[in-house]
């Protein structure tokens, strides 16, 4: 398994491929451990990533001496912090050990605070691929990995440098005569990531990408964002606060994904669209005949969510979803 020769776009007939899809692990190693485990016991062919594998928060471990470490107001030993780093990794937060003198630093210094997440994000992605490369010893297994909104642009150097990742963003990946196209950016979000486009950015984007592949209705489509107004992307409504909006005692749902992407399916309909970005909507759809694909998140429970589909003779055969 790998990158491939493009096969002639007009065969009428491609062979089988198994893939297994996950995305929006956000730095939890247990979910990552888990996508690999469940990789080798469905025999997929194909491992694909799509987006957001760095965590949203950082927690000070603070060295005092004779040892002993305040974590979190509470006073513990070796082992104490090693069950704390262990529950830290299996839920995606990231840790750095610092005395008093460091911790203050973090505290006023931004630039520090900010070199200390890069620090902290390369660190546990290149031990992921320490991790992939254990696991998958003696198989050709590859992982197309992409980066989401909330991923910063330097983690693509440990994907690249990577023996097992690969980059796949802006590139036409043939994969057993499927072509997949990757695009990691997303429409605007109240939080202001990293990786955010307007929708006219994103159009045009991708429209340039899309017009390269040999047949759309033989291509995978790999976008972080799912389409607007579909199953793929009810997120709660929130109030100028940042809060959800709750009505009559439930959280009001409305629909986030991207026009564009919508729009863009309907146009070229792909064969396959495979989402994430949107954790709580967890569900697969049509967009006229393309399938499309979101198997949501719990990475803070360690808990993997998967896509397991099987493409055949220029169909979907079948798709399931992997939880546990």
């Amino acid at each position: 398994m790998g990158l491939f020769k493009r096969n002639n776009p007009d065969s009428n007939k491609i062979g089988g491929l198994k893939i297994l899809f996950t995305s929006d692990l956000h730095g939890s190693e247990t979910a990552f451990r888990k996508f690999l485990n469940a990789a080798l016991m469905t025999k997929a062919d194909t491992l694909i990533i799509g987006g957001d594998l760095a965590g949203k928060s950082l927690v000070p471990i603070i060295d005092i001496g004779n040892s002993k470490f305040k974590i979190e107001d509470k006073i513990v030993g070796k082992e104490g912090v090693d069950e704390i780093i262990k529950k830290y990794k299996s839920s995606g937060v990231y840790y750095t050990i610092v005395d008093q003198k460091g911790l203050t630093e973090l505290n006023e210094n931004r630039k520090s605070l900010d070199e200390e997440f890069k620090r902290v994000i390369l660190e546990r992605l290149q031990e992921w691929d320490r991790i992939a490369e254990e696991k998958l010893k003696g198989t050709n297994l590859k992982i197309y990995t992409n980066l989401g909104n909330d991923d910063p642009l330097y983690m693509f150097d440990v994907i690249t440098k990577s023996e097992r990742m690969v980059k796949c963003e802006g590139e036409i990946v043939n994969i057993n005569g499927y072509e997949m196209i990757t695009f990691g950016y997303v429409n605007p979000t109240p939080w202001n990531t990293p990786r955010e486009m307007t929708e006219d950015q994103i159009y045009s984007n991708l429209k340039r990408i899309i017009e390269k592949v040999g047949n759309p209705a033989k291509t995978i489509f790999n976008l972080h964002a799912p389409p607007y107004g579909t199953n793929l992307d009810n997120a709660p409504l929130l109030d100028k606060t940042l809060k959800p909006v709750v009505k009559n005692g439930e959280i009001v749902m409305t629909h986030v994904g991207s026009m564009s992407i919508r729009k863009l399916e309907e146009e070229f309909q792909p064969l396959l669209g495979i989402h994430g970005h949107i954790h709580e909507s967890r569900a697969f759809d049509k967009i006229n005949k393309t399938i499309i694909i979101n198997p949501g998140s719990e990475y803070n429970l360690g808990m993997l969510h998967a896509a397991y589909i099987i493409l055949e003779d220029n169909k979907v055969k079948t798709h399931q979803f992997v939880i546990g």
